[in-house]
């Protein structure tokens, strides 16, 4: 796509503001003048830069920060002094504030270097939408009616913003994309670090500032330790140790709740919903590392999954009761046995349902099991457990022959009480995160293995479902989405018990606010 002048002038303040710029060109500009002096002023740092032409949106004390490390380092580094640190990370909390920390600090950049030039490079996992979303952020900063007012000439194509000899450009770090060739002599940043590949930097991105000696920022949200933006932390951890200089600047929620009282308030919000060992809030927002790959249920979680009630036989009265069933495939030949003896059961967990508080809480009851039975039997055996619980929700792993079984489920309890879920590589990844969220907030509640009220069955069903929940592994794949496969890898263990009792997070779609029955009046009887 061409490039385009953006020839906007603003209000009467702005063209007013744009008057006395362009009469500076002859007297203003001067070295001495008072324009002069407040545009060398406004230029000191970013943090200067942002009072002086976004006052509306100027920096906070946690941005403007790194935004001013970084500027001073590309500025010296320009100049040939290589006593300044080459490479920074800015981690911040989710939805905190740091990409409108990169926009104004490039806007910056080209203000500055709009006559001397030089180039930044911004890298995103992807050009759309992300790339794109990230110039456009620049030119929300860059049309700002102050900025506008300079006259500055701002030309912009679908992948590069420029003034006079300055640009930066976006470009996608996609493994598919075609990024060689660009030189940063400004800067080279990767945004969203955590999903580039590291590979793909090192052989790509890295060598752009090979000739120039720019500074490199990388930017993200912390998630696994096998990241980019991981392994770039740990190095840069390093190097602050033996220097003591400042690359790696760190801005939990915390911190930014101290400005913001709003975000204060969400982020409490989110805590008190996911519960503050949940994965998203320790990564997202407390900025924690996870492990890449591991045991799912570590001793912890588990303990925080073990209820003190004890299993039921039947329904107790005034209580609600949801069912949530892992299907197996049809019974299997001999010759498609497992060698070691392990068939793939169909699982049925039942949940006692707690609506106390904001989010319900999920109390397993009972478990039934099922080994080589048709779904023909399964069908009939289902529905009479349903209603003899008096099931009000019903989630039925609908994948591939379980089809067939929802569909009949569904025409015999009702479309309103069956609710299929289908297994993706991506759905399982989402319910595996939402079952976590759900057990780490104390949401799910297992009843207890021995002592008074426990039968022989059930203390049987969860000795199998335990053994299941600590032989379960997880690995987060690098990317975009976050997907999380996890299993039970061990040939000996199966996880089916562990699957239906994770589809309880799919009941969290389901309104369990009490309702109240609406009388009807009869006309034709009054």
């Amino acid at each position: 796509m061409p490039e385009r002048r953006d020839s906007s002038t603003g209000s009467k303040a702005g063209q007013a503001a744009h008057g006395s710029a362009q009469r500076g060109k002859d007297a203003g500009t001067r070295a001495g003048s008072p324009l002069h002096a407040a545009l060398r002023l406004a230029l000191q740092s970013p943090a200067h830069f942002s009072r002086a032409f976004l006052p509306g949106r100027a920096l906070r004390p946690y941005q403007a920060t790194p935004a001013n490390a970084i500027a001073r380092a590309v500025i010296h580094r320009r100049r040939g002094n290589t006593g300044v640190p080459a490479e920074f990370a800015a981690v911040f909390a989710r939805q905190s504030g740091k990409d409108e920390m990169l926009a104004q600090l490039l806007a910056y950049l080209l203000v500055t270097f709009h006559k001397a030039g030089g180039t930044a490079v911004v890298a995103l996992p992807t050009l759309r939408p992300q790339a794109q979303i990230a110039r456009d952020r620049l030119l929300d900063v860059l049309r700002s009616e102050r900025l506008r007012a300079l006259g500055l000439p701002l030309h912009v194509s679908e992948t590069q913003v420029r003034i006079g000899r300055a640009a930066v450009r976006f470009t996608s770090a996609s493994p598919t994309a075609n990024a060689r060739g660009q030189t940063a002599s400004l800067l080279l940043v990767a945004n969203e670090a955590q999903d580039i590949e590291p590979d793909r930097w090192d052989a790509v991105f890295a060598p752009m500032t090979a000739s120039t000696a720019a500074p490199t920022l990388f930017m993200g949200t912390t998630w696994s330790s096998d990241t980019l933006l991981a392994r770039q932390m740990r190095y840069l951890r390093e190097l602050e140790a033996s220097d003591a200089q400042p690359r790696l600047f760190l801005v939990p929620w915390q911190q930014v709740a101290g400005h913001l009282p709003a975000y204060a308030e969400h982020v409490q919000r989110q805590i008190a919903q996911l519960g503050p060992d949940h994965p998203f809030i320790r990564t997202e927002y407390e900025l924690e590392e996870l492990a890449g790959a591991g045991r799912l249920f570590p001793a912890a979680r588990q303990l925080l999954m073990r209820g003190q009630h004890p299993p039921l036989t039947a329904p107790l009265p005034g209580e609600t009761y949801a069912l949530t069933l892992d299907v197996a495939g049809e019974e299997e030949s001999d010759a498609q046995a497992d060698p070691l003896g392990r068939r793939d059961s169909t699982a049925l967990t039942v949940f006692r349902v707690r609506t106390q508080g904001e989010r319900p809480t999920y109390q397993v009851v009972r478990r039934y099991l099922w080994t080589r039975t048709t779904h023909t039997l399964l069908h009939q055996q289902v529905a009479t457990i349903a209603r003899t619980w008096r099931a009000q929700a019903l989630v039925v792993d609908a994948t591939g022959v379980g089809a067939g079984l929802a569909s009949f489920l569904q025409a015999t309890l009702g479309e309103h009480v069956v609710l299929p879920f289908t297994f993706s590589l991506a759905s399982k990844s989402q319910l595996g995160w939402n079952f976590l969220g759900i057990v780490d907030s104390g949401r799910y509640q297992d009843h207890r293995t021995n002592g008074e009220g426990v039968d022989p069955e059930a203390a049987h069903l969860a000795r199998l479902f335990w053994q299941q929940v600590e032989a379960c592994t997880y690995e987060v794949r690098p990317g975009p989405g976050k997907l999380m496969s996890w299993a039970v890898p061990d040939p000996r263990t199966h996880d089916d018990l562990l699957v239906s009792a994770a589809l309880c997070a799919v009941l969290d779609q389901v309104d369990w606010r009490p309702r109240t029955a609406k009388g009807r009046i009869d006309h034709d009887h009054r």
